[in-house]
């Protein structure tokens, strides 16, 4: 499969996970509301994938969850993208003192895991959203500030940018001449494997308890919920597992380069 017939196909993949939750509420049910008489029903008229274990209606629950799960993940990874990718090009800028302290700053982040960094933060507010994704984002941010500053760090070093600078051309010029062109790919390539780790390490958490709670139709907390039933209603705990799946794998094949 060549690069643009994957990136086709995960940009299809993505496309549909998005009209899913956009389009899931003209279906008109509440995923909030319970109806102990319809627990667990297969899909049907009334219900298009089924119910869950309280009656309420999964395709409603499974929209308002993509909403929050793919939506929260992708502001997650552009509030990592920016700060990273902005500190990592004014490391390789200004390079001294700078650079070490960012570096130093780096270095203090990643040693300590991303799970129990996301934890740490979730704990100050338990159940809600802003923590949960500042603490991704604070976990992810390291990826873009190393990449950008490195590629810029090779950028600067070439006898063209040496020029630019012998001539009296600003900053400004040599980023949006030189750095930026070479930056730009990679951080978009980074961005779609950024947000593709948000949504499982969201869906991680809530799995285990920590992060969204019911009865927000979070993918994570809809799994937790439904597992002990996987016996009764397999359908019902294998849709938010594939949407996962899908919308994870969308964003890989969106961001592939092309092998050697």
């Amino acid at each position: 499969m060549t690069l643009s017939s994957r990136r086709l196909l995960g940009g299809a993949m993505l496309a549909a996970v998005a009209g899913f939750a956009l389009l899931g509420p003209l279906h008109g049910a509440d995923p909030l509301r319970q109806n102990l008489s319809a627990t667990l029903l297969p899909p049907g008229a009334g219900h298009p994938l089924g119910t869950d274990h309280l009656g309420r209606d999964m395709l409603a629950r499974l929209a308002a969850g993509a909403r929050l799960s793919f939506g929260y993940a992708l502001l997650a990874a552009l509030a990592a993208a920016v700060p990273g990718t902005l500190l990592g090009l004014l490391a390789a800028l200004r390079g001294g003192w700078p650079e070490r302290l960012l570096l130093g700053l780096a270095d203090a982040v990643q040693a300590l895991p991303a799970l129990l960094l996301v934890v740490l933060v979730t704990a100050f507010a338990p159940g809600e959203f802003l923590p949960l994704y500042i603490g991704v984002a604070l976990a992810l941010w390291v990826e873009f500030f190393r990449i950008s500053r490195n590629t810029a760090a090779g950028v600067l070093a070439r006898p063209q940018v040496e020029a630019a600078r012998l001539l009296g051309l600003g900053a400004g010029h040599i980023l949006r001449r030189h750095l930026w062109p070479e930056v730009a790919p990679l951080i978009a390539t980074l961005f779609a494997f950024a947000a593709g780790t948000a949504v499982t390490t969201v869906a991680a958490l809530a799995f285990v308890g920590v992060g969204a709670r019911p009865p927000v139709p979070e993918w994570g907390s809809m799994m937790t919920e439904l597992l002990p039933y996987h016996a009764e209603a397999p359908l019902a705990l294998l849709l938010p597992a594939l949407l996962i799946f899908l919308t994870v794998l969308g964003l890989h094949l969106l961001a592939g380069r092309e092998r050697a």
